[in-house]
C-alpha cells in the first residue's frame, strides 16, 4: 500500500508557506515516516508500537495555510508492536476491533501558528466509531533542497499529541494498561510529482 502521511501536513504548510513554491500536495518518504504510539504497561514499562499502512490527501492553499485541508486514513490491522501475540490481541474487540473498524481517520479543521517553526494543528480523530477533537503540536525541523535529489524540496517535521483511549470506548485493561496514549509522528515530505 502506498503510504502518505497527511495528518500533520497542514503544520508543514503553515510553517513553510512563505518559502514554499506553489504546489497542491506533498508526499512523504515512507522510509522516514513513522506514526508511533506509547502507553504505560502496569506502570512498570512503556509499550510502543506503530501503524505501518496509511494513506491521505492534502489540499494546499500556499497563500493562506489556514484554508488548507488534510485527511489521513490508517489501516488498524497494520499495528506493529514488535510482538506478534500482543499485536493479534490489539486487533481484537478488546482494543482496535479491526474487523468492525478497519480504519482510523483524521480530518484537520484548523492551523494555528505558535512560533516561527511551530504550530498547532487541530482536527477530528475517529476511532472505533467515535470522533473526538485532538490537537497536534508540530515542529518544522527544516526545509530546503534535498541533498541527493536535484531540484527537489524537502521538509522534515515532528508532531506530538496525547489522547485518552477511553474517550473512544477503548476501555480494556484501564487503568493497569494506561489510558493515556502518547502519539509521535516524524516525517520527511516533498512536493508530489
Amino acid at each position: 500500500m502506498r503510504r502518505q502521511l497527511t495528518a500533520t501536513i497542514a503544520g508543514v504548510v503553515a510553517l513553510a508557506a512563505s518559502s514554499a513554491a506553489a504546489t497542491e500536495s506533498f508526499v512523504f518518504d515512507t522510509s522516514h515516516t513513522h506514526i508511533l504510539f506509547f502507553v504505560s504497561h502496569f506502570g512498570f514499562s512503556t509499550t510502543q508500537g506503530e501503524f505501518l499502512a496509511f494513506d491521505g490527501e492534502l489540499i494546499l492553499d500556499p497563500d493562506d495555510p489556514s484554508n488548507s485541508s488534510v485527511s489521513v486514513t490508517i489501516d488498524t490491522a497494520s499495528i506493529d508492536t514488535g510482538y506478534a501475540e500482543r499485536d493479534e490481541h490489539l486487533r481484537t474487540a478488546d482494543f482496535f476491533d479491526v474487523e468492525q473498524f478497519p480504519t482510523i481517520t483524521f480530518e484537520s479543521t484548523d492551523v494555528e501558528m505558535t512560533g516561527d517553526d511551530t504550530a498547532i494543528v487541530t482536527g477530528d480523530l475517529t476511532m472505533l466509531g467515535e470522533t473526538r477533537e485532538i490537537q497536534l503540536d508540530v515542529t518544522l525541523n527544516g526545509m530546503g533542497p534535498h541533498p541527493f535529489r536535484e531540484g527537489v524540496t524537502i521538509a522534515g517535521f515532528d508532531a506530538t499529541a496525547t489522547i485518552l483511549r477511553s474517550d473512544f470506548g477503548m476501555n480494556y485493561g484501564v487503568p493497569a494498561v494506561g489510558d493515556e496514549v502518547e502519539i509521535r509522528i516524524t516525517t520527511e515530505a516533498s512536493p508530489a510529482a
